[in-house]
């Protein structure tokens, strides 16, 4: 990868770390759900008119509109606004990997490999310690915990059906899939909202709007999507899959340093433990039998 890619590579894995930090600090006045539905109407309008409709079967891009658009992010946004921690959050939404990795074998009938059962063993490990941990006086932190870990299959669903739709001839850009896809959630957001939160309390957030808000909108629908998603596309379509995807690794860890920087959020002993567990697990399910194949080379 060039000096200038990689450096792109950073950027987007910074973007996505400080996503949390900016989904917290947007929640603070405005109902999550429709915090969601706003972010996807401004990722799909005015973009929808330059980009082109992917051509796929409706069926998958409403399957994957629904799951990684609408599942993920209405689990996500009200995990952190039931108190999970923006950091953490960061951390415990990387269990798509090894639900994903559940997924495939079940639907594509894919092998796991040795490294894959040995990270879900640590990372399973890890989510109880962090469940422990909830469970320690702090019951509002479980529900959100036990949100962002439904966020993370909803993701993982997604990967589903992002890879039925990479499978098809007529394979579309990213963005086109991005940007079109945007379109289904944002009913299903609006009307959620509607029926949880009430239509007065939608208005009076719309009507009391700040500029904290808006920013963080602007953030979430333009930086960490459209452009996030645009420079993680074109990497992924100038290099090998391997050479990408590992830096998400360091997703949560920037996560975790913004939200403790900027939000004075901090991890106690046992949390801390858990998430070295799954940050271990996601490590090994990476990198762990490439490690064993260059020791074996070196000896």
């Amino acid at each position: 990868m060039t000096r200038k890619d990689g450096l792109l590579a950073l950027l987007v894995v910074v973007v996505w770390g400080l996503n949390f930090v900016v989904i917290k600090i947007g929640l603070h006045n405005m109902p999550p759900l429709m915090l969601a539905g706003l972010r996807f109407l401004l990722v799909a309008f005015p973009a929808l008119f330059f980009v082109a409709r992917p051509k796929i079967p409706f069926r998958l891009l409403l399957g994957y509109g629904l799951t990684i658009s609408f599942g993920q992010f209405a689990f996500l946004f009200s995990a952190i606004n039931f108190g999970m921690p923006a950091g953490l959050a960061s951390l415990v939404l990387q269990a798509q990997a090894f639900f994903t990795i559940i997924l495939g074998a079940v639907v594509f009938g894919e092998r796991l490999q040795g490294k894959q059962l040995v990270g879900i063993t640590l990372a399973v490990f890890g989510v109880l310690v962090l469940v422990q941990a909830s469970l320690n006086g702090q019951h509002v932190a479980l529900l959100g915990f036990m949100l962002t870990l439904a966020a993370a299959f909803s993701w993982a669903c997604g990967n589903i059906f992002n890879k039925k739709i990479m499978q098809l001839e007529s394979r579309p850009p990213v963005m086109s899939l991005v940007v079109w896809s945007a379109l289904i959630p944002i009913v299903p957001f609006m009307a959620a909202s509607w029926l949880l939160d009430g239509p007065s309390v939608m208005w009076q957030s719309l009507v009391a709007i700040d500029l904290t808000t808006i920013l963080s909108l602007v953030y979430l629908a333009f930086v960490a999507t459209i452009v996030g998603y645009g420079i993680w596309g074109s990497l992924l379509g100038r290099y090998e899959t391997w050479r990408v995807a590992p830096l998400s690794l360091l997703v949560p860890v920037v996560g975790i340093a913004s939200a403790a920087l900027l939000l004075g959020e901090t991890l106690g002993a046992l949390q801390l433990f858990g998430a070295l567990l799954v940050m271990a697990g996601l490590y090994i399910n990476v990198f762990g039998l490439r490690l064993r194949r260059s020791t074996r080379a070196r000896s």
